[in-house]
């Protein structure tokens, strides 16, 4: 056993680089929508069922905190979509460089801010 080699427990120090955060953020937005499905398909029967229920969905959607719920998931699908349309094109063999992957993961981020905002304005 090599007794030798460093460790770093200090987890505070360590830097990842944007390509890095934006894929460990693509495995969470897709765990988080993955969960999302179930509570929304719920919904969708619930608004099927009667008028009156539909109704009742509809008021319940025009509160403020399903509209906040409604912004983090389209925020969230709207971030997995984008990271995963860049990490299509890697896969493509297009800007799969370490340069070329930074200036990617930064227009990722940057485009999913801005459709963050625009689903925001929508909504409110």
């Amino acid at each position: 056993m090599n007794t030798k080699r460093p460790v770093n427990l200090d987890l505070a120090s360590v830097r990842l680089p944007p390509a890095a955060f934006v894929s460990i953020l693509h495995r969470i937005s897709g765990v988080f929508l993955f969960l999302a499905i179930a509570p929304f398909l719920y919904g969708l029967e619930l608004s099927l069922q009667s008028p009156a229920d539909f109704e009742h969905c509809l008021a319940c959607l025009q509160s403020t905190g399903a509209k906040c719920v409604a912004w983090l998931l389209l925020t969230g699908l709207g971030y997995h979509f984008v990271a995963g349309i860049r990490h299509l094109v890697m896969d493509m063999g297009v800007a799969d460089s370490r340069q070329a992957g930074e200036k990617t993961a930064w227009l990722t981020l940057s485009l999913s801010l801005v459709l963050s905002i625009m689903v925001g304005v929508w909504i409110w």
